[in-house]
């Protein structure tokens, strides 16, 4: 059976008035075996510069089937057309087109594939508008903007033919030493769930399906190495973990899941039907598709060595849940179809992977009679003046002054002598999965594609009044020292000096950020702190720019700089952005989403860990952040006061108020601007639990809001949580919220004292699951005296 043509009528399955589900059962109970597994396969392909076709591509694994063998029965999934080697968008979209027809007039029901593609920091293709990385999503605090941030990158994705993007990562952050920290958008569960769930919004409202990654426990790796076992309890897994996934999942919608690389405890994510099935569609409900991280489920037999052979690979990813087989064909085509003709992997398996494909590809508009692959729009550019104009935001918002002895703002006069390998590269700016990193470096020979200044010329165009005098210094990680001394000399003859050091984004081990660049300790890479203190030993103010994918240890130079600036891969617009804020054109208004350590051997800790966690006489070692999760500074002053708990005024050393285990109590306080300059606070909302049935967090986030202020104005800032946020899973397993005593803290950031709003909570203890409260609700009014603005 083919496509009907226009004046034939349609199969039922493509009458788009009838249920979805009905739609599937008919189609499926026509398929053939070898036509069901087409389905739950990809193929890497790479789109032609002349628009002609797409062509398979091989990065792994045995040399790819021609063209025809692959899509004879159908396929499932048409792997990165655009971003695997650059294309321009108009011939790749005609290429994809046509790939498209013929895979749709090769099966027998003309079923086109589902296209996926990279968008994390941006749609991953040649010209498309870059836009920061994950830390910076999260150092904005403002999920608003990373939802028209991926709504953007959406809306071009669907454009030029593509439907599925592998993105958000949900990974939080546990040791700063693993390369794909620039991915995370934080060590906090609640700012990554937030913000990702805000991503995977605005991504899908563009009718692009959000992948989310990696399901579970990637970043957890033992001694921060990529792809390294993970020795994690269920506490850390349920309470830390997976949060961001069930909140993106509930609040975000996301219909696609990508397993993980890893082992938890010795069992791999991609052979772990518990985690799969159990926890993601028995009990969560997840209705959608999971699909393998490129070779995965090949990573079974030839890593895990829990397989042994491609066919028992196969069965036990299918068996476990994993639907499609990424990026190429390998385990789930003639190696499973064995396992299925011999008995040992029941067809039922295979159809219960090939409904939610088709299911997915139904909602897509794949099976629809009038499917079309061509472009229905004119405007096939990728990088767009909107675009542009919501990544220059973003960059703004997610720029962290850390610290600052008033030599900021520069003066726009005098002589600025501006050093470090990161001040005149564009580079520096862009993140692993940006195209020109991730792709564009291994066509040295093809233009950038993109508009885009390096600090220093942005610099150039902030303080035109003032000579630049430029000298690298020394190169990212690099051991050559001989030119520090002409940097010196360019520090010492100047009034003021900007050191630009950092990362530079590549793939295992070509780069000092990115996937499998994972780095021993938290020094900076290279000899870049020795540039840093020889220009800082000729007494000249240095302001310290950090361009980085992760933070790094900052304590040998924190007392001799005269200002830090931290900026996480601020993206094409990342320039103009940095050198705003140095100018003071930009208030600062960024916050950490990751601690900075003081120690560059004093990993891995994040802020989330119990009493025994911090500092204490039994050991030597300090692991107390040198600049705090949630930190940042402002060129102005807040005042924060009037803390109040359901409207009463809350008193120091007032007992605590009662509410019931299953209740919500709203807290709040007035933050004013007390300076001479508009300027935006980060309200943070924290939680401690003084005494519970194990150990506990001393604080851990459970609300923000931004704050903008004009000069000498107030606001009252109010959160709604609910008793579930202080739910922890107990010695016997279950998560629970049980009564006691509480502390709300609404403080700047989580080493701020801030201000205390003790609460107590009685009632029965409480079994709570995935549907309990995951969120608080925050207020923010127009004014101090409580008159209302969208909040």
């Amino acid at each position: 059976m083919t496509r009907p043509t226009a004046q034939s009528a349609p199969a039922p399955w493509q009458d788009p008035s009838l249920p979805s589900e009905e739609r599937v059962d008919l189609l499926l109970a026509q398929m053939t075996l070898e036509e069901k597994a087409a389905q739950l396969r990809g193929l890497w392909v790479g789109a032609d510069t002349s628009g002609e076709g797409v062509a398979p591509h091989q990065h792994d694994m045995e040399e790819p089937p021609s063209w025809e063998e692959a899509v004879a029965h159908g396929l499932g999934q048409l792997t990165r057309p655009f971003g695997t080697a650059p294309v321009e968008p108009a011939a790749g979209a005609r290429s994809l087109a046509r790939a498209q027809r013929e895979i749709a007039a090769a099966n027998r029901f003309g079923i086109p594939a589902q296209v996926h593609e990279e968008c994390l920091t941006g749609f991953t293709a040649w010209t498309a508008t870059v836009f920061p990385s994950p830390p910076a999503w999260g150092a904005a605090f403002d999920p608003d903007l990373v939802e028209r941030m991926a709504a953007a990158i959406g809306e071009r994705m669907r454009r030029v033919g593509v439907h599925q993007g592998l993105a958000p990562v949900l990974d939080v952050a546990r040791d700063l030493r693993w390369g794909r920290v620039e991915e995370t958008v934080s060590e906090d569960p609640y700012l990554v769930g937030t913000v990702g769930s805000a991503y995977v919004r605005g991504l899908q409202s563009a009718g692009i399906v959000a992948t989310l990654k990696h399901f579970v426990g990637y970043a957890a790796s033992r001694g921060g190495r990529n792809l390294a076992p993970v020795s994690m309890g269920p506490r850390e897994l349920a309470d830390t973990v997976l949060p961001p996934f069930e909140m993106a999942l509930r609040h975000g919608g996301a219909a696609s899941v990508m397993h993980a690389y890893n082992d938890n405890d010795g069992l791999p994510a991609a052979a772990d039907a518990g985690l799969l099935t159990g926890l993601l569609r028995e009990e969560w409900g997840f209705e959608g598709t999971v699909v393998a991280d490129y070779f995965g489920i090949a990573f079974l037999e030839t890593l895990h060595r829990v397989a042994g052979s491609p066919g028992e690979a196969a069965a036990l990813a299918l068996s476990a849940g994993v639907d499609v087989e990424l990026p190429t064909l390998h385990c789930y085509g003639e190696p499973l179809l064995e396992e299925v003709r011999a008995g040992r992997v029941p067809e039922e398996l295979v159809d219960r992977a090939v409904r939610r494909v088709l299911l997915q590809k139904c909602e897509l508009g794949l099976l629809d009679e009038d499917w079309a692959p061509e472009p229905q729009e004119d405007d096939l550019s990728l990088d767009t003046g909107d675009q542009r104009a919501l990544a220059r935001r973003l960059a703004e918002e997610s720029v962290v002054l850390l610290a600052n002895d008033g030599v900021l703002p520069l003066a726009d006069r005098g002589r600025i002598a501006v050093v470090g390998p990161n001040a005149d590269t564009a580079e520096a700016l862009m993140g692993c999965y940006s195209f020109p990193s991730h792709v564009g470096a291994q066509h040295p020979d093809v233009p950038l594609g993109l508009e885009m200044a390096t600090l220093l010329e942005a610099l150039h165009t902030e303080l035109p009044g003032a000579e630049l005098v430029h000298v690298p210094g020394c190169t990212v990680d690099g051991d050559d020292t001989s030119a520090i001394a002409e940097a010196v000399e360019a520090a010492r003859g100047a009034e003021v000096c900007v050191a630009v050091v950092g990362d530079r984004a590549g793939l295992f081990g070509r780069g000092t950020s990115g996937e499998g660049c994972d780095v021993t300790d938290l020094r900076l890479p290279g000899v870049q702190q020795e540039l840093v203190e020889a220009v800082a030993a000729t007494g000249t103010p240095v302001v310290l720019v950090l361009l980085t994918g992760r933070p790094y240890a900052l304590g040998a130079l924190a007392d001799r700089t005269a200002a830090v600036v931290q900026a996480f891969f601020p993206g094409q617009e990342g320039a103009p952005a940095v050198a705003g804020v140095l100018s003071g054109r930009v208030n600062p208004s960024g916050r950490l989403p990751l601690g900075v350590p003081g120690d560059p051997g004093g990993q891995p800790t994040t802020y989330l860990g119990p009493p025994l966690a911090g500092p204490g006489e039994v050991s030597s070692v300090d692991p107390t952040p040198l600049f705090p999760f949630g930190h940042g500074l402002s060129y102005t002053r807040f005042g924060w006061s009037d803390p109040v708990l359901d409207g009463a005024a809350v008193e120091p050393g007032a007992e605590p108020a009662e509410v019931g285990t299953d209740g919500e109590v709203t807290v709040g306080c007035t933050v004013r601007n007390e300076g001479a300059v508009a300027g935006t606070e980060v309200v943070q909302l924290y939680l401690s639990d003084p005494v519970a049935r194990v150990t506990r967090p001393v604080r851990r986030l459970v609300g923000y809001a931004r704050v903008d202020l004009e000069p000498r104005a107030g606001r009252r800032v109010e959160f709604t949580v609910h008793a579930d946020l202080s739910a922890y899973t107990g010695p016997d397993g279950r998560r629970i919220v049980e009564p006691g005593d509480l502390e709300l803290y609404l403080a700047a950031s989580s080493a701020d004292p801030g201000l205390r709003v003790p609460i107590r909570l009685r009632g029965p203890e409480r079994t709570v699951d995935h549907s309990r409260h995951l969120l608080s609700r925050a207020r923010v009014d127009g004014s101090a005296d409580g008159s209302a603005d969208a909040g």
